[in-house]
């Protein structure tokens, strides 16, 4: 851009974890460590990649840069909500007829993305749920899917926009299996460094398997809830955070699921 300044880029293959996605994780990933997280501070901006001060971008805000070098911060702020500004990328999937990779402004609500992009529901069967953020999203019911995806709302209704999947579910998906699902996920890709996301998780999990077996007692709920909440607060990093995601967010929307599997076992 007509300066004397230029800089080399290295790429390096990651360790591979689904826990590498967390900074300082990655940080030792790169340095040839395992790849686990480190508590914080010190933050990554203080004492980052071998010792030294470091900035951590996601590849996707990375990609923003040249277009907005290009047509400047006002035009990219025009795009998208106030409150998250821009495009994200998303992995459409499951239920829905047009599936595939799609770029949307910031602020669209969900039944727009999954009726008008995504085409409808592919089994012609009412649509019951999207879940959203990965692994460690959660699951927005179709009632309230006129919800703008932004970073703000998708927390507050108990999801995330995390990865950028979303998969669209029908009357046909049980909802207690898909939090086991996602949970045995999480549970596997734990790094076991603390005890909050290593116990907590396993436990989590045993007791979801007991709920889908049909041994589970209604007592187990109030269980569930106060794992997860200390999972939520004393995990060290985002995963062992975020892995009750799935599993509040259909105990909080569609908890009856779970209290008919445990009436079935009685």
């Amino acid at each position: 851009m007509g300066s004397n300044f230029s800089f080399s880029c290295e790429l390096r293959l990651g360790a591979g974890a689904f826990v590498c996605g967390e900074e300082t994780a990655l940080m030792a990933s790169i340095e040839g460590k395992r790849g686990t997280p480190h508590p914080k501070p010190p933050y990554p901006t203080q004492k980052g990649l071998w010792g030294k001060p470091s900035c951590i971008n996601n590849v996707e805000t990375l990609a923003n840069i040249p277009a907005i070098i290009l047509n400047g911060g006002e035009w990219y702020a025009s795009i998208g909500a106030p409150e998250s500004r821009g495009t994200k990328v998303f992995a459409l999937t499951g239920k829905v007829k047009r599936s595939g990779l799609i770029e949307v402004p910031m602020g669209m609500s969900l039944r727009t993305i999954v009726e008008e992009i995504g085409g409808g529901s592919s089994s012609d069967k009412k649509i019951k749920a999207v879940q959203t953020g990965g692994p460690s999203g959660g699951v927005i019911p179709e009632e309230l899917l006129d919800a703008p995806v932004c970073y703000d709302e998708l927390q507050r209704l108990g999801s995330i926009m995390g990865s950028g999947g979303m998969i669209v579910l029908d009357e046909d998906d049980d909802m207690v299996n898909i939090a086991q699902f996602y949970l045995e996920f999480t549970v596997d890709e734990s790094c076991g460094k603390c005890a909050p996301c290593r116990i907590g998780g396993k436990q989590l999990l045993e007791l979801i398997k007991k709920i889908t077996s049909g041994k589970g007692k209604k007592a187990d709920l109030a269980v569930i809830r106060n794992l997860c909440e200390a999972m939520q607060k004393a995990s060290l990093c985002g995963l062992g955070q975020t892995a009750p995601n799935p599993v509040l967010s259909t105990l909080r929307y569609f908890e009856k699921e779970y209290l008919d599997k445990i009436q079935e076992g009685l």
